[in-house]
């Protein structure tokens, strides 16, 4: 299965590009890598949804706590590009206001 999403990292910056489904079959994969990506400490993580179709309520925790674990270790995560049924669940979520979609 190939996993719908790619990091890239440069210096303190980290880029996470989510596509398809993040859903309970692909975000235990996504919650690995997070935690990967938080022990390097990045000061800024840019979340593009822009080719995301379809989260369910795995899929928003796992972006929840990507969230708070950078958060809490003085970054910065930005999430650009929700559109569709993932705004849609962030908004039903009221995640939108913490996401700052």
């Amino acid at each position: 299965m190939t996993l719908p999403f790619d990091v890239s990292r440069n210096g303190n910056e980290a880029t996470l590009v989510i596509r398809g489904s993040l859903d309970i079959n692909t975000a235990p994969a996504l919650g690995e890598e997070i935690d990967r990506l938080v022990v390097t400490r990045p000061t800024k993580v840019l979340v593009d949804l822009v080719g995301l179709d379809l989260i369910d309520s795995s899929g928003v925790a796992a972006l929840v706590k990507l969230y708070k674990a950078v958060r809490a270790a003085g970054g910065q995560v930005t999430i650009t590009g929700a559109r569709d049924q993932p705004l849609a669940i962030f908004k039903l979520l009221r995640m939108d206001k913490v996401f700052n979609l």
